[in-house]
């Protein structure tokens, strides 16, 4: 891997990654990666957006998940066979932000054996960060409990729209 992704031997702030469900074991790794600061540029050939105004911004847009669940999306990438559990901030300065990434090996006994752990061996958790299912993920999707998630009742905000409006008839009537 490229050196700004890199597995480190154990945790920078250990109680932080206990708390994320990091625990000392074989089988569970943390790698550090870093992601640069601030806003997305639009990739346009020579800055040039052709179209309507609406769309004409290269400079001033931001992108809409967080850097922690674009740092989490880099690793899981990188390292296809593990599952990426969470990740938390370790540093930053005026170019980059650095987050250690806490990953799981499914294939590892000593996790397939530990019930705390093993139900990231499913293979419906492959690739969690890429599908917003991690921790970092799902507060850009907006998903939570309450009054001010209730747009995103029903996995999130473009099933909640469509169920509201959609009309559903009977075939007989």
């Amino acid at each position: 891997k490229q050196w700004y992704q890199r597995r480190v031997r154990g945790p920078t702030r250990p109680d932080k990654a206990r708390r994320l469900g990091y625990k000392n074991k074989q089988g569970v790794c943390i790698y550090r990666t870093r992601v640069k600061r601030g806003g997305r540029k639009k990739p346009v050939a020579k800055g040039i957006c052709y179209g309507k105004p609406k769309t004409a911004g290269v400079n001033q847009l931001k992108f809409q998940r967080s850097i922690q669940s674009v740092a989490e999306e880099r690793v899981g990438r990188a390292c296809g066979g593990l599952r990426v559990l969470n990740s938390y901030w370790v540093g930053q300065d005026a170019v980059y932000k650095y987050y250690e990434v806490i990953c799981v090996d499914p294939a590892h006994k000593a996790v397939r054996r530990d019930p705390r752990i093993n139900w990231i061996c499913n293979a419906v958790h492959k690739h969690r960060e890429l599908r917003g299912l991690t921790s970092a993920g799902r507060k850009n999707r907006g998903v939570g409990k309450g009054h001010r998630h209730a747009k995103v009742i029903g996995s999130s905000r473009r099933a909640n729209w469509k169920r509201r409006n959609t009309l559903s008839l009977r075939r007989y009537r």
